[in-house]
């Protein structure tokens, strides 16, 4: 691929050298030059094998980034979509502020799919999660914290780094009253676990993930039943830490092995314990800041990867949150 430098006012031109990529680049009815158009504010004319952007100078560039990135994903044999069209915009975005951390793109490879980083803070994520012990993930719904942390679960367990994979969230809404549910353990934390099976399905094939929690190298471990343990070469996640206590988050963190590694995911907005009870998440944070081995990765609207309507649900609840705080400094009594 070359791209021919043009004067400011004309056209940004880039060429492709293979024609059998460009309607998987181009997207059906080319849906996908469409999203960079508006997501950008510029526009796409194709003819051939070349694209001209025509746009404001530091967009076209951004264009011009993303879809080398998508064509470059394509001649690797992976496949592009919206979402990752959406990524290598915001991708493209983050390199031209200087806000990527380095130019290499980590991936996550398991059985079902080759994961990659759809923001900046993903790609620290992901280097984080690789390269250090514990890892707190924060920040809102639909960032990734919990489906990237599974993946990688899954690669270090099929490269043989650990030996099983350990997954827990506190039920808040049962409470230490697990025993009053119907079933056995399992059947009474399943549908707080959900989002964890959601991932592991997404990495694994199906009969491998029922064959792996019946060997136990996939365990559900309530965190009401991890006292006394040490989880040895084990990936421990545990998700929705907001939701913990500060002795549960000692309790779990103290589990830490030999050759393990303990991911924490949460978003301390959406905390569910009772009032005046400070969650164990945020507790740790202040705790165990700068401690070595450890490292915090801290989320923010701009880094969710799901549906576009998401983004602005995050963007007006915590909008709203602030206005609440204002007022509550102020005195003003919260409406009702």
């Amino acid at each position: 691929m070359s791209v021919q430098p043009k004067q400011a006012t004309s056209p940004l031109v880039i060429e492709f050298d293979d024609n059998a990529l460009l309607s998987r680049l181009y997207g059906e009815f080319d849906r996908n030059l469409a999203r960079i158009e508006q997501r950008l504010g510029l526009s796409l004319h194709t003819r051939g094998n070349r694209i001209a952007i025509s746009g404001p100078a530091e967009e076209s560039i951004v264009a011009r980034d993303a879809l080398k990135a998508l064509y470059d994903r394509l001649k690797r044999g992976q496949e592009v979509d919206m979402g990752e069209v959406d990524a290598a915009v915001r991708l493209a975005g983050a390199a031209r502020d200087g806000a990527t951390g380095g130019n290499d793109e980590p991936v996550v490879v398991t059985p079902r799919r080759h994961v990659t980083a759809r923001s900046a803070r993903q790609r620290d994520y992901i280097r984080a999660l690789h390269d250090s012990e514990l890892v707190f993930g924060l920040g809102p719904a639909g960032t990734g914290k919990t489906y990237l942390a599974v993946a990688m679960a899954v690669a270090m367990m099929m490269s043989g780094r650990i030996d099983r994979i350990i997954l827990s969230r506190p039920a808040v809404e049962a409470g230490e009253r697990l025993g009053f549910l119907p079933g056995d353990v399992r059947e009474k934390v399943d549908p707080y676990l959900r989002p964890l099976y959601d991932a592991l399905y997404d990495m694994l094939p199906a009969d491998q993930v029922i064959r792996r929690l019946a060997a136990g190298e996939i365990e559900i471990a309530p965190l009401a039943f991890m006292r006394g343990r040490t989880l040895s070469n084990a990936f421990v996640i545990l998700d929705e830490g907001q939701n913990t206590t500060k002795v549960q988050m000692k309790m779990f963190l103290t589990r830490l092995g030999e050759h393990s590694r303990m991911v924490v995911t949460g978003d301390l907005s959406q905390v569910d314990l009772p009032r005046g009870e400070m969650s164990g998440l945020q507790h740790a944070i202040h705790t165990l800041d700068d401690m070595k081995g450890l490292a915090q990765i801290t989320f923010t609207d701009s880094d969710v990867v799901r549906h576009e309507l998401v983004t602005r649900i995050v963007r007006a609840y915590d909008e709203e949150e602030r206005r609440s705080a204002a007022k509550r400094q102020r005195g003003i009594p919260p409406e009702r």
